[in-house]
Protein backbone atom coordinates (compact mmCIF):
# COMPACT_ATOMS: atom_id res chain seq x y z
CA UNK A 1 0.00 0.00 0.00
CA UNK A 2 0.97 3.64 -0.06
CA UNK A 3 1.70 5.57 3.16
CA UNK A 4 -0.33 3.59 5.67
CA UNK A 5 1.97 4.69 8.46
CA UNK A 6 -0.30 7.67 8.88
CA UNK A 7 -3.16 5.45 10.01
CA UNK A 8 -2.77 6.76 13.51
CA UNK A 9 -0.42 9.66 12.83
CA UNK A 10 -1.68 12.92 14.23
CA UNK A 11 -5.32 11.93 14.30
CA UNK A 12 -5.09 10.74 17.88
CA UNK A 13 -2.09 12.24 19.60
CA UNK A 14 -3.46 12.09 23.12
CA UNK A 15 -3.17 8.33 23.53
CA UNK A 16 -0.08 6.23 22.93
CA UNK A 17 1.55 2.94 23.77
CA UNK A 18 3.74 1.73 26.58
CA UNK A 19 5.22 -1.51 27.85
CA UNK A 20 4.10 -1.87 31.49
CA UNK A 21 0.46 -2.73 32.26
CA UNK A 22 -1.90 -0.29 33.93
CA UNK A 23 -4.90 -1.08 36.16
CA UNK A 24 -7.23 1.86 35.53
CA UNK A 25 -9.28 0.13 32.78
CA UNK A 26 -9.89 -3.62 32.51
CA UNK A 27 -8.81 -5.12 29.18
CA UNK A 28 -11.59 -7.26 27.71
CA UNK A 29 -11.05 -8.31 24.11
CA UNK A 30 -14.20 -8.24 21.92
CA UNK A 31 -15.01 -11.77 20.76
CA UNK A 32 -14.84 -12.51 17.04
CA UNK A 33 -15.40 -16.03 15.75
CA UNK A 34 -13.91 -17.21 12.46
CA UNK A 35 -13.52 -20.51 10.60
CA UNK A 36 -10.75 -22.89 9.58
CA UNK A 37 -11.56 -24.85 6.43
CA UNK A 38 -10.32 -27.98 4.68
CA UNK A 39 -11.42 -29.59 1.43
CA UNK A 40 -12.10 -32.87 3.21
CA UNK A 41 -13.72 -31.69 6.43
CA UNK A 42 -15.41 -28.40 5.61
CA UNK A 43 -15.23 -25.36 7.89
CA UNK A 44 -14.93 -25.44 11.69
CA UNK A 45 -15.79 -22.38 13.78
CA UNK A 46 -13.01 -20.99 15.98
CA UNK A 47 -15.16 -19.59 18.76
CA UNK A 48 -12.21 -18.56 20.96
CA UNK A 49 -11.23 -15.78 18.56
CA UNK A 50 -11.13 -12.14 19.63
CA UNK A 51 -9.57 -8.84 18.62
CA UNK A 52 -7.21 -6.51 20.46
CA UNK A 53 -6.70 -2.78 19.96
CA UNK A 54 -3.28 -1.63 18.81
CA UNK A 55 -1.16 -0.22 21.61
CA UNK A 56 -0.71 3.17 19.92
CA UNK A 57 -4.32 4.12 20.63
CA UNK A 58 -4.15 3.46 24.38
CA UNK A 59 -3.70 5.73 27.36
CA UNK A 60 -0.16 5.63 28.78
CA UNK A 61 0.57 6.98 32.22
CA UNK A 62 3.08 6.60 35.01
CA UNK A 63 3.07 3.24 36.78
CA UNK A 64 0.59 3.33 39.65
CA UNK A 65 -0.63 6.84 38.85
CA UNK A 66 -2.43 9.06 36.38
CA UNK A 67 0.32 11.27 34.98
CA UNK A 68 0.48 11.12 31.18
CA UNK A 69 3.80 9.91 29.81
CA UNK A 70 2.95 11.63 26.54
CA UNK A 71 0.71 14.64 26.10
CA UNK A 72 -0.21 16.43 22.90
CA UNK A 73 3.02 16.10 20.96
CA UNK A 74 5.57 15.81 23.75
CA UNK A 75 7.04 13.07 25.90
CA UNK A 76 7.43 13.74 29.62
CA UNK A 77 11.21 14.01 29.83
CA UNK A 78 11.22 13.12 33.53
CA UNK A 79 9.40 9.85 33.00
CA UNK A 80 10.97 9.24 29.60
CA UNK A 81 14.58 10.47 29.50
CA UNK A 82 15.45 7.44 27.33
CA UNK A 83 13.76 4.41 25.79
CA UNK A 84 14.38 1.78 28.47
CA UNK A 85 13.61 4.07 31.40
CA UNK A 86 10.39 5.15 29.73
CA UNK A 87 9.36 1.51 29.28
CA UNK A 88 9.92 0.92 32.99
CA UNK A 89 8.13 4.08 34.14
CA UNK A 90 5.08 4.02 31.90
CA UNK A 91 2.03 1.75 31.92
CA UNK A 92 -0.20 0.85 29.01
CA UNK A 93 -3.84 0.60 30.07
CA UNK A 94 -6.92 -1.30 28.97
CA UNK A 95 -9.41 -0.01 26.41
CA UNK A 96 -13.09 0.89 26.40
CA UNK A 97 -13.62 -0.61 22.94
CA UNK A 98 -17.13 0.57 22.26
CA UNK A 99 -17.33 3.83 24.17
CA UNK A 100 -13.96 5.34 23.31
CA UNK A 101 -12.97 3.66 20.05
CA UNK A 102 -16.21 2.74 18.29
CA UNK A 103 -15.28 -0.95 18.00
CA UNK A 104 -18.04 -3.55 18.34
CA UNK A 105 -18.40 -7.24 17.52
CA UNK A 106 -21.25 -9.72 17.27
CA UNK A 107 -20.63 -13.36 16.45
CA UNK A 108 -18.43 -13.36 13.34
CA UNK A 109 -18.88 -9.65 12.55
CA UNK A 110 -16.68 -6.71 13.55
CA UNK A 111 -17.66 -3.06 13.00
CA UNK A 112 -15.14 -0.22 13.16
CA UNK A 113 -16.46 3.34 13.33
CA UNK A 114 -14.41 6.18 11.88
CA UNK A 115 -14.91 8.95 14.47
CA UNK A 116 -16.01 8.37 18.05
CA UNK A 117 -16.67 11.29 20.38
CA UNK A 118 -16.66 10.43 24.08
CA UNK A 119 -14.49 12.10 26.71
CA UNK A 120 -12.11 12.82 23.86
CA UNK A 121 -12.24 12.44 20.09
CA UNK A 122 -10.94 9.22 18.56
CA UNK A 123 -10.11 8.85 14.85
CA UNK A 124 -9.98 5.39 13.30
CA UNK A 125 -8.67 2.20 14.81
CA UNK A 126 -6.48 -0.83 14.17
CA UNK A 127 -7.07 -4.25 15.73
CA UNK A 128 -5.47 -7.70 15.52
CA UNK A 129 -7.05 -11.15 15.56
CA UNK A 130 -6.13 -13.12 18.68
CA UNK A 131 -5.59 -16.87 19.15
CA UNK A 132 -5.73 -16.53 22.94
CA UNK A 133 -5.74 -13.75 25.50
CA UNK A 134 -1.98 -13.26 25.08
CA UNK A 135 -1.15 -14.48 21.56
CA UNK A 136 -1.96 -13.18 18.10
CA UNK A 137 -3.44 -15.65 15.65
CA UNK A 138 -0.69 -16.57 13.17
CA UNK A 139 -1.53 -17.33 9.53
CA UNK A 140 0.78 -19.32 7.26
CA UNK A 141 -0.49 -18.33 3.83
CA UNK A 142 1.25 -20.62 1.33
CA UNK A 143 -1.12 -22.84 -0.66
CA UNK A 144 -4.03 -21.45 1.34
CA UNK A 145 -6.84 -18.98 0.78
CA UNK A 146 -8.22 -16.23 3.00
CA UNK A 147 -11.84 -15.14 2.70
CA UNK A 148 -13.98 -12.53 4.43
CA UNK A 149 -17.16 -10.54 3.88
CA UNK A 150 -17.01 -6.76 3.91
CA UNK A 151 -19.47 -3.87 3.74
CA UNK A 152 -17.78 -0.73 2.39
CA UNK A 153 -20.99 1.07 1.44
CA UNK A 154 -20.38 3.62 4.21
CA UNK A 155 -16.77 4.41 3.22
CA UNK A 156 -16.57 7.46 0.90
CA UNK A 157 -13.56 9.10 -0.80
CA UNK A 158 -10.56 9.55 1.45
CA UNK A 159 -11.24 6.62 3.80
CA UNK A 160 -9.72 3.15 3.83
CA UNK A 161 -11.07 -0.01 5.38
CA UNK A 162 -7.89 -2.11 5.32
CA UNK A 163 -7.38 -5.83 5.92
CA UNK A 164 -3.80 -7.03 5.77
CA UNK A 165 -1.13 -9.31 7.20
CA UNK A 166 2.01 -8.04 8.98
CA UNK A 167 4.97 -10.17 10.00
CA UNK A 168 4.71 -9.39 13.71
CA UNK A 169 5.73 -11.53 16.68
CA UNK A 170 2.97 -13.86 17.93
CA UNK A 171 3.31 -12.50 21.49
CA UNK A 172 3.83 -8.89 20.42
CA UNK A 173 7.55 -9.14 21.21
CA UNK A 174 7.05 -9.91 24.91
CA UNK A 175 9.46 -12.85 25.06
CA UNK A 176 12.05 -11.31 22.73
CA UNK A 177 12.22 -7.94 24.48
CA UNK A 178 12.30 -8.20 28.31
CA UNK A 179 11.19 -4.59 28.81
CA UNK A 180 7.89 -5.37 27.06
CA UNK A 181 5.55 -6.48 29.84
CA UNK A 182 2.32 -5.80 27.93
CA UNK A 183 2.70 -8.03 24.88
CA UNK A 184 -0.02 -9.04 22.45
CA UNK A 185 -2.71 -8.72 25.12
CA UNK A 186 -2.30 -4.94 24.83
CA UNK A 187 -1.62 -4.79 21.09
CA UNK A 188 2.15 -4.24 21.05
CA UNK A 189 4.69 -5.13 18.37
CA UNK A 190 3.25 -3.48 15.26
CA UNK A 191 5.33 -3.11 12.09
CA UNK A 192 4.70 -2.80 8.36
CA UNK A 193 6.41 -2.12 5.04
CA UNK A 194 6.29 1.67 5.46
CA UNK A 195 8.64 1.39 8.49
CA UNK A 196 6.31 3.72 10.45
CA UNK A 197 7.94 6.12 12.90
CA UNK A 198 4.73 6.97 14.69
CA UNK A 199 4.96 3.81 16.80
CA UNK A 200 5.51 4.98 20.37
CA UNK A 201 7.32 1.82 21.55
CA UNK A 202 9.43 -0.42 19.30
CA UNK A 203 11.30 -3.55 20.37
CA UNK A 204 10.45 -2.94 24.01
CA UNK A 205 11.78 0.62 24.18
CA UNK A 206 10.09 3.99 23.83
CA UNK A 207 10.49 5.91 20.60
CA UNK A 208 11.03 9.11 22.59
CA UNK A 209 14.61 9.82 21.49
CA UNK A 210 14.54 11.96 18.36
CA UNK A 211 10.75 11.89 18.17
CA UNK A 212 9.82 13.97 15.11
CA UNK A 213 6.12 13.61 14.20
CA UNK A 214 5.11 15.94 11.39
CA UNK A 215 1.67 16.82 9.98
CA UNK A 216 3.10 16.61 6.47
CA UNK A 217 5.09 13.37 6.65
CA UNK A 218 5.43 11.13 9.68
CA UNK A 219 8.70 9.86 8.19
CA UNK A 220 10.12 13.39 7.94
CA UNK A 221 13.21 14.24 9.94
CA UNK A 222 15.95 11.96 11.22
CA UNK A 223 16.94 10.36 14.49
CA UNK A 224 13.70 8.64 15.47
CA UNK A 225 13.01 4.93 15.00
CA UNK A 226 10.71 3.04 12.67
CA UNK A 227 9.28 -0.49 12.67
CA UNK A 228 9.81 -2.40 9.40
CA UNK A 229 8.43 -5.78 8.35
CA UNK A 230 6.87 -7.68 5.45
CA UNK A 231 3.26 -6.78 4.70
CA UNK A 232 0.57 -8.38 2.56
CA UNK A 233 -2.32 -6.02 1.89
CA UNK A 234 -5.35 -8.22 1.29
CA UNK A 235 -7.80 -5.36 1.00
CA UNK A 236 -7.42 -1.59 0.92
CA UNK A 237 -10.74 -0.19 -0.11
CA UNK A 238 -13.64 2.17 0.14
CA UNK A 239 -16.82 2.26 -1.91
CA UNK A 240 -14.97 3.77 -4.90
CA UNK A 241 -11.77 1.76 -5.32
CA UNK A 242 -9.98 -1.33 -4.00
CA UNK A 243 -6.47 -2.79 -4.23
CA UNK A 244 -4.54 -5.79 -2.99
CA UNK A 245 -0.76 -5.51 -2.73
CA UNK A 246 2.26 -7.52 -1.52
CA UNK A 247 5.09 -5.47 0.06
CA UNK A 248 8.28 -7.55 0.50
CA UNK A 249 11.27 -6.72 2.69
CA UNK A 250 14.85 -7.95 2.51
CA UNK A 251 14.75 -9.18 6.13
CA UNK A 252 12.15 -11.17 8.04
CA UNK A 253 10.36 -10.17 11.22
CA UNK A 254 10.33 -6.78 12.92
CA UNK A 255 13.44 -4.71 12.16
CA UNK A 256 13.95 -1.38 13.93
CA UNK A 257 15.29 1.30 11.59
CA UNK A 258 16.54 4.78 12.26
CA UNK A 259 16.83 8.02 10.31
CA UNK A 260 16.79 7.85 6.53
CA UNK A 261 17.09 4.04 6.71
CA UNK A 262 13.35 4.15 7.46
CA UNK A 263 12.63 5.60 4.03
CA UNK A 264 10.24 8.55 4.00
CA UNK A 265 9.76 11.47 1.64
CA UNK A 266 13.47 12.28 1.41
CA UNK A 267 14.59 8.67 0.92
CA UNK A 268 11.48 6.73 -0.08
CA UNK A 269 13.28 3.60 -1.27
CA UNK A 270 16.01 3.64 1.36
CA UNK A 271 14.50 1.16 3.82
CA UNK A 272 14.66 -2.63 3.77
CA UNK A 273 11.02 -2.78 2.59
CA UNK A 274 9.14 -1.98 -0.61
CA UNK A 275 6.89 1.01 0.16
CA UNK A 276 5.01 0.89 -3.15
CA UNK A 277 4.34 -2.81 -3.45
CA UNK A 278 2.86 -4.44 -6.53
CA UNK A 279 -0.80 -3.43 -6.47
CA UNK A 280 -3.79 -4.74 -8.37
CA UNK A 281 -6.42 -2.00 -8.45
CA UNK A 282 -9.02 -2.82 -11.13
CA UNK A 283 -9.62 0.83 -12.01
CA UNK A 284 -5.90 1.57 -12.25
CA UNK A 285 -5.42 -1.57 -14.34
CA UNK A 286 -7.89 -0.35 -16.95
CA UNK A 287 -11.32 -1.71 -16.02
CA UNK A 288 -13.29 1.34 -14.89
CA UNK A 289 -16.66 -0.45 -14.82
CA UNK A 290 -15.70 -3.31 -12.52
CA UNK A 291 -15.75 -2.00 -8.92
CA UNK A 292 -18.08 0.59 -7.37
CA UNK A 293 -21.69 1.25 -6.48
CA UNK A 294 -23.94 -0.36 -9.09
CA UNK A 295 -21.01 -1.93 -10.96
CA UNK A 296 -20.01 -5.58 -11.44
CA UNK A 297 -18.66 -5.67 -7.88
CA UNK A 298 -21.42 -3.60 -6.31
CA UNK A 299 -20.06 -1.75 -3.29
CA UNK A 300 -23.51 -0.70 -2.14
CA UNK A 301 -23.91 -4.25 -0.76
CA UNK A 302 -21.88 -6.84 1.12
CA UNK A 303 -19.01 -8.44 -0.82
CA UNK A 304 -17.18 -11.72 -0.23
CA UNK A 305 -13.46 -11.32 -0.93
CA UNK A 306 -11.31 -14.41 -1.63
CA UNK A 307 -7.50 -14.26 -1.88
CA UNK A 308 -5.57 -17.37 -2.92
CA UNK A 309 -1.82 -17.80 -2.28
CA UNK A 310 -0.67 -20.24 -4.95
CA UNK A 311 2.76 -21.86 -4.94
CA UNK A 312 5.07 -23.24 -7.59
CA UNK A 313 4.49 -26.80 -6.38
CA UNK A 314 0.87 -26.60 -5.30
CA UNK A 315 1.98 -27.35 -1.72
CA UNK A 316 2.73 -25.36 1.42
CA UNK A 317 6.47 -26.00 0.91
CA UNK A 318 6.62 -24.40 -2.53
CA UNK A 319 7.45 -20.78 -3.28
CA UNK A 320 4.69 -18.22 -3.65
CA UNK A 321 4.14 -17.78 -7.38
CA UNK A 322 0.72 -16.16 -7.74
CA UNK A 323 -1.76 -14.21 -5.61
CA UNK A 324 -5.24 -14.54 -7.06
CA UNK A 325 -8.40 -12.57 -6.26
CA UNK A 326 -11.96 -13.89 -6.53
CA UNK A 327 -15.20 -12.21 -5.43
CA UNK A 328 -18.57 -13.69 -4.50
CA UNK A 329 -21.71 -11.56 -4.50
CA UNK A 330 -25.37 -12.57 -4.62
CA UNK A 331 -24.28 -16.21 -4.73
CA UNK A 332 -22.19 -15.75 -7.87
CA UNK A 333 -18.43 -16.26 -8.10
CA UNK A 334 -16.87 -13.37 -10.01
CA UNK A 335 -13.34 -13.71 -11.30
CA UNK A 336 -10.97 -10.77 -10.97
CA UNK A 337 -10.95 -8.10 -13.68
CA UNK A 338 -8.42 -8.33 -16.49
CA UNK A 339 -5.71 -5.79 -17.21
CA UNK A 340 -6.50 -3.38 -20.04
CA UNK A 341 -3.34 -1.27 -20.22
CA UNK A 342 -1.26 -0.58 -23.34
CA UNK A 343 1.85 -2.74 -23.37
CA UNK A 344 0.49 -5.26 -20.85
CA UNK A 345 -1.08 -8.66 -21.34
CA UNK A 346 -4.56 -9.35 -19.94
CA UNK A 347 -3.28 -10.38 -16.49
CA UNK A 348 -5.87 -11.02 -13.78
CA UNK A 349 -3.67 -11.87 -10.79
CA UNK A 350 -0.40 -10.82 -9.15
CA UNK A 351 2.66 -12.65 -10.44
CA UNK A 352 6.26 -11.64 -11.05
CA UNK A 353 5.42 -11.19 -14.74
CA UNK A 354 2.48 -8.94 -13.89
CA UNK A 355 4.57 -6.82 -11.52
CA UNK A 356 7.40 -6.37 -14.01
CA UNK A 357 5.00 -5.46 -16.79
CA UNK A 358 3.08 -3.03 -14.58
CA UNK A 359 6.18 -1.17 -13.41
CA UNK A 360 7.36 -0.81 -17.01
CA UNK A 361 3.97 0.29 -18.36
CA UNK A 362 3.50 2.88 -15.60
CA UNK A 363 7.10 4.10 -15.59
CA UNK A 364 7.39 3.26 -11.89
CA UNK A 365 10.52 2.18 -10.05
CA UNK A 366 10.51 -1.59 -9.56
CA UNK A 367 11.16 -1.54 -5.83
CA UNK A 368 9.13 -4.75 -5.62
CA UNK A 369 11.94 -6.69 -7.30
CA UNK A 370 14.63 -4.67 -5.53
CA UNK A 371 13.30 -5.88 -2.16
CA UNK A 372 13.06 -9.53 -3.20
CA UNK A 373 9.65 -9.68 -4.85
CA UNK A 374 7.61 -12.87 -4.56
CA UNK A 375 10.54 -14.82 -3.09
CA UNK A 376 10.79 -12.63 0.02
CA UNK A 377 7.02 -12.33 0.30
CA UNK A 378 6.98 -16.13 0.25
CA UNK A 379 9.35 -16.32 3.24
CA UNK A 380 7.07 -14.13 5.33
CA UNK A 381 4.00 -16.09 4.24
CA UNK A 382 5.71 -19.32 5.34
CA UNK A 383 6.86 -17.88 8.69
CA UNK A 384 3.37 -16.77 9.69
CA UNK A 385 1.75 -13.33 9.80
CA UNK A 386 -0.73 -11.46 11.99
CA UNK A 387 -4.14 -10.38 10.67
CA UNK A 388 -4.83 -6.64 10.91
CA UNK A 389 -8.24 -4.99 10.47
CA UNK A 390 -8.52 -1.22 10.42
CA UNK A 391 -10.19 2.00 9.32
CA UNK A 392 -8.16 5.13 8.67
CA UNK A 393 -7.70 8.44 6.85
CA UNK A 394 -4.47 9.62 5.25
CA UNK A 395 -2.48 12.60 6.54
CA UNK A 396 0.23 12.19 3.91
CA UNK A 397 -1.53 11.75 0.55
CA UNK A 398 -5.26 12.12 1.33
CA UNK A 399 -5.82 8.54 0.07
CA UNK A 400 -5.49 9.79 -3.51
CA UNK A 401 -3.11 6.88 -4.28
CA UNK A 402 -6.11 4.56 -3.77
CA UNK A 403 -9.18 6.32 -5.16
CA UNK A 404 -8.18 9.37 -7.27
CA UNK A 405 -5.41 10.59 -9.61
CA UNK A 406 -1.95 10.31 -8.08
CA UNK A 407 0.42 12.03 -8.11
CA UNK A 408 -1.85 15.05 -8.42
CA UNK A 409 0.52 16.78 -10.82
CA UNK A 410 0.66 13.72 -13.06
CA UNK A 411 -0.98 13.48 -16.47
CA UNK A 412 -4.35 11.70 -15.94
CA UNK A 413 -4.10 10.29 -19.46
CA UNK A 414 -0.89 8.47 -18.55
CA UNK A 415 -1.39 4.78 -17.59
CA UNK A 416 -1.32 4.21 -13.86
CA UNK A 417 -2.15 7.75 -12.74
CA UNK A 418 -5.92 7.34 -12.34
CA UNK A 419 -6.87 4.94 -9.55
CA UNK A 420 -10.51 5.90 -9.00
CA UNK A 421 -13.14 8.57 -9.57
CA UNK A 422 -12.58 10.68 -6.46
CA UNK A 423 -11.54 14.30 -7.14
CA UNK A 424 -7.95 15.27 -6.32
CA UNK A 425 -9.33 17.74 -3.78
CA UNK A 426 -10.90 14.91 -1.75
CA UNK A 427 -9.58 13.02 1.25
CA UNK A 428 -8.26 15.93 3.33
CA UNK A 429 -8.37 14.47 6.87
CA UNK A 430 -9.93 17.53 8.49
CA UNK A 431 -12.64 17.49 5.82
CA UNK A 432 -13.56 13.81 6.08
CA UNK A 433 -13.36 13.81 9.87
CA UNK A 434 -15.85 16.67 10.03
CA UNK A 435 -18.11 15.82 7.09
CA UNK A 436 -18.43 12.01 7.35
CA UNK A 437 -17.60 11.15 10.99
CA UNK A 438 -20.24 8.40 11.07
CA UNK A 439 -18.51 6.37 8.37
CA UNK A 440 -17.79 2.76 9.27
CA UNK A 441 -16.75 -0.61 7.90
CA UNK A 442 -17.98 -4.08 8.86
CA UNK A 443 -15.86 -7.20 8.42
CA UNK A 444 -17.45 -10.62 8.91
CA UNK A 445 -17.38 -14.33 8.12
CA UNK A 446 -13.59 -14.70 8.12
CA UNK A 447 -12.43 -18.07 6.75
CA UNK A 448 -8.99 -19.55 6.15
CA UNK A 449 -7.96 -22.88 4.70
CA UNK A 450 -7.33 -25.06 1.67
CA UNK A 451 -7.64 -23.61 -1.81
CA UNK A 452 -11.28 -23.84 -2.84
CA UNK A 453 -12.58 -24.62 0.66
CA UNK A 454 -13.74 -21.23 1.93
CA UNK A 455 -16.35 -20.15 -0.63
CA UNK A 456 -19.09 -21.47 -2.89
CA UNK A 457 -21.36 -20.00 -5.54
CA UNK A 458 -22.38 -20.09 -9.16
CA UNK A 459 -19.51 -18.88 -11.32
CA UNK A 460 -19.10 -16.36 -14.06
CA UNK A 461 -17.14 -18.89 -16.15
CA UNK A 462 -13.88 -17.60 -17.57
CA UNK A 463 -13.86 -20.08 -20.46
CA UNK A 464 -14.15 -18.45 -23.88
CA UNK A 465 -17.35 -19.04 -25.89
CA UNK A 466 -17.42 -22.48 -27.51
CA UNK A 467 -14.31 -23.54 -25.58
CA UNK A 468 -13.88 -27.26 -24.95
CA UNK A 469 -11.40 -26.83 -22.09
CA UNK A 470 -11.87 -24.55 -19.07
CA UNK A 471 -8.78 -22.63 -17.92
CA UNK A 472 -7.37 -22.79 -14.42
CA UNK A 473 -9.80 -21.43 -11.77
CA UNK A 474 -12.75 -21.40 -14.18
CA UNK A 475 -16.02 -23.20 -13.48
CA UNK A 476 -16.11 -26.74 -14.84
CA UNK A 477 -19.32 -28.18 -13.39
CA UNK A 478 -22.43 -27.67 -11.30
CA UNK A 479 -26.21 -27.67 -11.59
CA UNK A 480 -27.43 -25.95 -14.79
CA UNK A 481 -23.83 -25.44 -15.94
CA UNK A 482 -23.38 -25.89 -19.72
CA UNK A 483 -19.73 -24.92 -20.26
CA UNK A 484 -16.66 -27.13 -20.70
CA UNK A 485 -16.09 -29.80 -18.08
CA UNK A 486 -12.50 -30.63 -19.07
CA UNK A 487 -9.78 -28.59 -17.38
CA UNK A 488 -6.52 -27.12 -18.65
CA UNK A 489 -3.39 -29.24 -18.32
CA UNK A 490 -2.14 -29.38 -14.77
CA UNK A 491 -5.56 -28.83 -13.18
CA UNK A 492 -8.52 -31.06 -12.38
CA UNK A 493 -12.22 -30.31 -12.02
CA UNK A 494 -12.79 -30.27 -8.25
CA UNK A 495 -16.25 -30.39 -6.67
CA UNK A 496 -16.90 -27.48 -4.29
CA UNK A 497 -20.69 -27.64 -4.06
CA UNK A 498 -23.65 -28.94 -6.04
CA UNK A 499 -23.71 -25.55 -7.79
CA UNK A 500 -20.04 -25.12 -8.49
CA UNK A 501 -16.94 -27.08 -9.46
CA UNK A 502 -13.67 -25.34 -10.29
CA UNK A 503 -10.48 -26.16 -12.20
CA UNK A 504 -7.79 -26.32 -9.50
Amino acid sequence: MFPKLVLISLSFLTVVSAQQVGTQQAENHPRLSWQKCTKSGGCATQSQGSVVLDANWRWVHNVGGYTNCYTGNTWDTTLCPNGKTCAANCALDGADYGGTYGISSSGNALTLKFVTQSAQKNIGSRVYLMASDSQYQMFKLLNQEFTFDVDVSNLPCGLNGAVYFSEMEADGGMSKYPTNKAGAKYGTGYCDSQCPRDIKFIAGESNSAGWVPSPNDINAGTGNYGACCNEMDIWEANSIAAAYTPHPCTQTGLVRCTGTACGGSSNRYGSICDPDGCDFNSYRMGDTSYYGKGLKIDTSRKITVVTQFLTSTGTATGQLSEIRRIYVQDGRVIQNSKVNVPGMSAYDSITTAFCNAQKTAFGDRNSFNEKGGMANMSKAAANGMVLVLSIWDDHTANMLWLDSSYPVNGDPSKPGIKRGTCPTTSGVPSDVENSVPNSSVTYSNIKFGDIGSTYTGTAFARAEPNATVAPRFAQCGGEDYTGPTACATGTTCQFLSTDYSQCL
